[in-house]
């Protein structure tokens, strides 16, 4: 009989059981394999391990999935600001898993035009010395990939980013080289690009973009502390444009 375990004494447990992990098997977090994932404590978890060794960890509000982990592409500072700058290429590559405390929260979503858009106005950010101690990363999710017929370019410091484009696979990037000690201001502009009939006017298909705190390792990412979430559905049909204040560690 499963019985749940206190946080200490899960991470007791995980701590325990790691210099066995060659022998043990592999660590499933709600039946995904999460081999590799480090430094990372489950609150409210159940614990248990199968004939072969296998440590399966049961943790309500908290998700898994297999995703891809790929660098930001580079664009130059005067490129990334005008109009006409070229769009950065869809990234591709291996999937790793990427695992989020699950917080209910639908976020609006905005618009830009084809391309870079031009850089738009926002309040000024001040810097606070010191450094950005962890790490942050921008990942996408979407029921079914093209259905909401949504673009959505990502701002960092009245900076473009890129564009999260909604016919290409899930995007996974590590954001913190973007971002500033202490406030950083981030702003997402949705904007439908369907044209002629909709693919689909369904609220059930979701683009969704989450900005958080998180590790990597074994190939998987971790976020463990979602700070932005924000998302449109194939039911919208106006663009969208919205704003968060996002405080590093």
């Amino acid at each position: 009989m499963n019985r749940p375990f206190s946080s200490a004494a899960l991470t007791a447990a995980l701590v325990v059981l790691s210099p066995l992990g060659a022998l043990a098997g592999s660590v499933y977090l709600n039946g995904v394999l999460i081999d590799g994932v480090t430094n990372t404590k489950f609150e409210k978890a159940t614990v248990r391990i199968d004939e072969a060794g296998n440590i399966h960890i049961d943790a309500p509000g908290y998700r898994a999935s297999t995703t891809t982990v790929a660098p930001p592409p580079t664009v130059p500072a005067q490129a990334a600001m005008a109009p006409g700058a070229a769009t950065p290429a869809a990234p591709s590559g291996a999937t790793p898993a990427v695992a989020q405390a699950a917080t209910p929260q639908a976020m609006a979503v905005p618009a830009s035009g084809q391309g870079a858009p031009a850089a738009v106005a926002a309040p000024a950010v001040a810097t606070t010395p010191g450094r950005v101690t962890q790490r942050y990363w921008l990942v996408t999710e979407q029921t079914v990939p093209g259905m909401t017929e949504y673009d959505i370019d990502v701002y960092v410091n009245s900076r473009w980013l890129r564009k999260l484009r909604g016919n290409e696979d899930q995007v996974v990037v590590d954001v913190t080289r973007h971002l500033q000690p202490g406030t950083n201001q981030v702003m997402l502009m949705a904007k439908k690009v369907g044209t002629g009939s909709r693919r689909s006017d369904s609220p059930k298909h979701v683009f969704r973009v989450i900005i958080g705190e998180g590790n990597e390792g074994g190939g998987n990412v971790m976020i463990d502390n979602p700070l932005i979430r924000f998302q449109t559905t194939a039911a919208e049909s106006k663009d969208v444009t919205q704003e968060f204040t996002l405080t590093t560690r």
